[in-house]
């Protein structure tokens, strides 16, 4: 006789938080093979698949979609099957989300003939939006919103990530005093560099962007002034002994998150630009696992890549004791002496922040690491790859 068997919420992967039921992948009444995803939970940080923990027919749906799933939480159960014969071997349909088989079926393709780029070769919208591009066919029409009503605005329900980013916001500010020093740096040795192996690095599958130069310029700062490497307790500050570099990474209206770089002063450029294209991609495609978010020891934003000037105080991502604030990159007159005398140049300059925990931090510190900083990048030598 066929048992059934609890479908839960892993603990492991939602660190404590309460995540949401964003989507279900199959119905009540499916057969599924075992590890196939069943469902998509929706954390403050990731998004993750559940998939079945055995071979057998969906029985019921316990939490629906939009519902909180806390660790442990009991989401469906799944009846066991009878004889293995009774569950269909159509694996790859059933890596498919409903928003992918819709699209799938609007354009009359085979999914078969798509490469898929997500967990496990998982086939995404961007998979079948790129297998569209190459056909030549025009993106499917999408009908106009009715008019909004002037007299009511509408509510849009915050997302579990919307709603921790609002909690871990407030709580940086009201914990730590913060405090912003601003620095200037000008980038034409690193611009220069980057225009001279931009296409080789692309050739080996890494994109070289200005935020891998400043990921490597500050864990050479990190290492000369080791404080601002470091986490604030009570009693004590720990010194971090590995430089655990998280970029921020804007995915829309649905927030921010922060990809950890691990390690990052174990790595050459190449080596930092590559984890860094696989991070922002995997960040914006929903495939982060929840180790690429955790252990982060000093954040990045490079807010100037939507084209601020200075943005402060950059919120602290606690319980770290500061965070790097980068600005657009543009020309600029600036003064320099040449053989004794001043002139008027044009070169490419940007404003660098550091926002520092003032209870860990002083301006000593502070000063020391964005000083550090612009040195290396003013100074990268044009052979280095």
């Amino acid at each position: 006789m066929s048992g059934l068997i609890d479908v839960v919420v892993p603990v492991d992967q939602s660190e404590g938080s309460t995540g949401r039921v964003l989507r279900w992948l199959h119905a009540p009444g499916d057969h599924v093979q075992q590890d196939t995803p069943l469902v998509e939970i929706e954390t403050d940080k990731v998004t993750v698949e559940v998939a079945a923990p055995e071979s057998g027919e969906l029985a019921e749906v316990l939490l629906a979609e939009g519902a909180d799933a806390p660790p442990g939480a009991v989401l469906a159960q799944l009846r066991l099957s009878a004889a293995a014969g009774t569950v269909r071997d159509d694996s790859r349909r059933d890596l498919l989300s409903p928003a992918v088989r819709r699209l799938l079926a609007e354009h009359d393709l085979d999914p078969a003939a798509i490469r898929g780029s997500g967990r496990d070769g998982r086939i995404t919208r961007a998979d079948v939006e790129s297998h569209i591009g190459r056909l030549g066919r025009p993106p499917a029409a999408v009908a106009a919103p009715p008019p909004a009503s002037p007299a009511a605005g509408r509510r849009v329900p915050h997302s579990p990530m919307r709603r921790r980013i609002a909690e871990h916001m407030a709580l940086s500010v009201a914990t730590a005093p913060h405090v912003t020093a601003v620095f200037a740096a000008d980038l034409s040795a690193v611009i220069a560099h980057r225009a001279a192996h931009q296409a080789g690095y692309a050739e080996r599958g890494a994109k070289l962007t200005l935020t891998a130069y400043f990921v490597a310029a500050s864990v050479r700062a990190l290492q000369a002034v080791p404080q601002v490497n470091s986490s604030f307790h009570a009693d004590a500050l720990e010194l971090h002994p590995h430089c655990n570099v998280g970029v921020g990474t804007a995915l829309g209206n649905e927030g921010l998150i922060v990809p950890v770089i691990h390690g990052a002063e174990a790595l050459d450029l190449f080596g930092i630009a590559s984890r860094l294209t696989a991070l922002t991609a995997a960040a914006r495609d929903g495939r982060l696992a929840p180790e690429d978010v955790r252990g982060g020891t000093f954040t990045i934003s490079n807010h100037g890549v939507s084209g601020s000037l200075i943005a402060a105080p950059v919120i602290i991502n606690q319980p770290q004791v500061a965070i790097l604030g980068v600005g657009k990159t543009e020309k600029r007159v600036v003064v320099r002496e040449i053989d004794g005398q001043d002139a008027l140049l044009i070169r490419p300059m940007c404003y660098i922040t550091l926002t520092i925990d003032h209870r860990a931090l002083d301006g000593f510190q502070a000063n020391g690491f964005l000083t550090q900083l612009v040195q290396v990048l003013e100074s990268w030598p044009a052979s280095a790859e």
